[in-house]
């Protein structure tokens, strides 16, 4: 006797325009967050190289 499995359920429709604009905003939120901890690291090495050199 063989059982045959049920047939996969039928997904739910997807706002592509909304998921698109979503990874929008997460990719400037990310690249911002990226650009602020940069400066800090930036001005973090500037201080310590100046405390070294004078």
């Amino acid at each position: 006797m063989h059982v045959r499995p049920t047939p996969p359920r039928q997904l739910p429709a997807q706002d592509m325009a909304a998921m698109d604009q979503a990874e929008g905003r997460a990719q400037r939120l990310t690249y911002g967050i990226g650009a602020v901890v940069g400066v800090v690291l930036v001005l973090l090495t500037c201080l310590l190289c100046s405390r070294l050199l004078f």
